[in-house]
Formats: structure tokens, C-alpha cells, sequence
């Protein structure tokens, strides 16, 4: 049998680590496609737009939390709402560069958010979430 690559979602304003990330993912073939937002609100308008086309929605999301227009927080709290209309379960990944332990303690109490990881994120990260993923799937 055949191994699903997921979809990806980095949702990050640094076009750097976007690119960074996108490099790994892609050198390693780890995902069937990658969307990439700038922001939390264009993100969570491709999910609305495309909540009941499983081809669409990422598997995965990479969610960074220090943003403009709509930071990971907000974003967090929009899909909370929306959730239930996406017909497909994500795995929801936030990454920041801060390692205040509030933050680390308040991703941890959101249900919706499977792991924090502190930037930059490593390559045995990246493998190790799509080990899981397999796992989730």
C-alpha cells in the first residue's frame, strides 16, 4: 500500500522560514502539496472557501503565532469556531520563536493545537511530525 502524503499548510509572515520549510518538506517528499499564507486571516478564508473539498484543506498546518492582521492566537481561536464545518481533521502545529513558558503552557490547554515548537524547526522535527501524521491518518 501506498503512503498518503498530506497536505501542507505553513501559515507564517517570515517569506524566509515559509521558503526555509517549504525546502525541507520538499527535498525529503514529504508532502502531496504545500499552501502557504502570510497571515491567519487569509487562511482561515481558504478554509471556509474550501471546507468540504478534501483535496483542498492541509492535513497539517504550520501556525506561527507573531503575526500581522490576524496572529497564531487569533487564528486558533476563528478555527475553534469553524471547525465543525471542515469536513477534515487537521493537525494543527504552532511555531514561535518565543520559549516563554506562557505561551508554551497556553498552546498546551487548546485542544485544536497538537504540538508548540520553538524556531527554527529541525529537520528531525519535520520527519517526526509526518511520522505521526502516518500514524493519524
Amino acid at each position: 500500500m501506498v503512503k498518503k502524503r498530506p497536505i501542507i499548510g505553513i501559515i507564517d509572515d517570515d517569506t524566509i522560514y515559509q521558503f526555509m520549510l517549504t525546502r525541507i518538506i520538499n527535498e525529503h517528499k514529504l508532502a502531496e502539496s504545500i499552501h502557504s499564507f502570510l497571515d491567519g486571516e487569509k487562511a482561515i478564508d481558504y478554509l471556509i472557501d474550501n471546507k468540504t473539498k478534501h483535496d483542498k484543506i492541509p492535513d497539517v498546518l504550520f501556525l506561527d503565532v507573531n503575526m500581522p492582521i490576524m496572529d497564531g492566537w487569533m487564528f486558533i481561536e476563528e478555527y475553534a469556531r469553524i471547525k465543525t464545518e471542515i469536513t477534515k481533521k487537521i493537525m494543527i502545529f504552532m511555531l514561535s520563536s518565543s520559549v516563554d513558558p506562557l505561551d508554551i503552557e497556553r498552546a498546551e490547554k487548546i485542544s485544536e493545537i497538537s504540538n508548540y515548537i520553538i524556531k527554527p524547526i529541525k529537520i528531525e522535527e519535520v520527519k517526526r511530525i509526518f511520522e505521526n501524521y502516518e500514524n493519524f491518518s
